[in-house]
């Protein structure tokens, strides 16, 4: 059922704008951004009905005007990196959940905060929530597939990223020849495909996977224009994602730019469930 209201609490880029243009499309009636300071964009605090902003750390006074604000659906979107938690202030409650946390990662940072969420009487529904048309399916996007040796890199790719996203430590693997170039940490995807870049040069493949159980509510896989001119810039040649698991923001302006540049894109078969598309 689509929700009357909604709360977006809205990072970086580009992905709170399009999730409030799904939002209105499906016909939610009021919708609410909780903007990050210093992340949320001004066009999607003005695009809302109503719009405020909190802090990183500031879940505390972030929690209470949400209990208040009579609510009752949140999605999260936009790039909220754990790393800013490294770099601001911390209310009473940040403080406290973080010092709970033995291990500290998008998975029970962001989980934590869920719980915290829904708490209070607020479920949060999956990121991926009117997403459709930004959500590729299976196959080649591009005027290019993927050669042999990069279709090789791609299965050993895929293999290893799931891997490693299994022990929640990123997404993403950059590899060439079947040597793996970089892996995704705290630093995010475009780091890592600066990182790799510096030791295998031009044509190395870009592998991006959510794990087997993850939670569609946070850090769903994401793919835009930013990160597809860095992949032309740092030379890599094939970009290849989970069907029906990861968020492509402008799809269409995407796979102009990666045939303009060579860069194949396609989506692999897998057993796994699609991101839900509905609350």
């Amino acid at each position: 059922m689509i929700p009357d209201s909604l709360v977006i609490l809205a990072g970086r880029g580009d992905y709170p704008a399009c999730a409030l243009a799904g939002a209105r499309a499906a016909g939610v009636r009021r919708i609410i951004v909780v903007g990050v300071r210093g992340m949320a964009e001004r066009r999607v605090l003005r695009a809302a009905d109503e719009s405020v902003v909190f802090g990183a750390g500031e879940l505390g006074h972030a929690l209470d005007w949400l209990e208040g604000c009579g609510v009752r659906h949140m999605m999260l979107v936009g790039q909220i990196t754990p790393l800013a938690l490294f770099r601001t202030r911390f209310d009473a409650l940040t403080r406290g959940i973080l010092a709970e946390l033995p291990v500290k990662n998008a998975h029970t940072i962001f989980g934590r905060l869920i719980r915290e969420v829904e708490a209070r009487g607020v479920r949060v529904i999956p990121s991926s929530c009117f997403m459709g048309a930004h959500i590729p399916g299976e196959g080649v996007l591009t005027a290019r597939a993927p050669d042999a040796r990069e279709e090789q890199d791609i299965r050993f790719g895929h293999e290893a990223a799931m891997g490693v996203c299994g022990l929640d430590i990123g997404q993403t693997l950059l590899v060439k020849e079947g040597m793996v170039l970089a892996v995704e940490a705290f630093e995010g995807t475009n780091a890592t495909v600066r990182r790799g870049a510096k030791l295998g040069g031009k044509g190395a493949v870009m592998v991006k996977v959510a794990k087997a159980g993850h939670d569609m509510r946070f850090d769903i896989p994401v793919f835009g224009e930013h990160t597809v001119r860095l992949c032309h810039k740092c030379g890599v040649s094939a970009v290849a994602f989970q069907a029906n698991r990861l968020v492509m923001i402008d799809r269409p302006r995407v796979v102009e730019l990666a045939d303009r540049y060579g860069i194949a894109l396609v989506g692999l078969r897998t057993d796994l469930p699609a991101a839900p598309l509905e609350p």
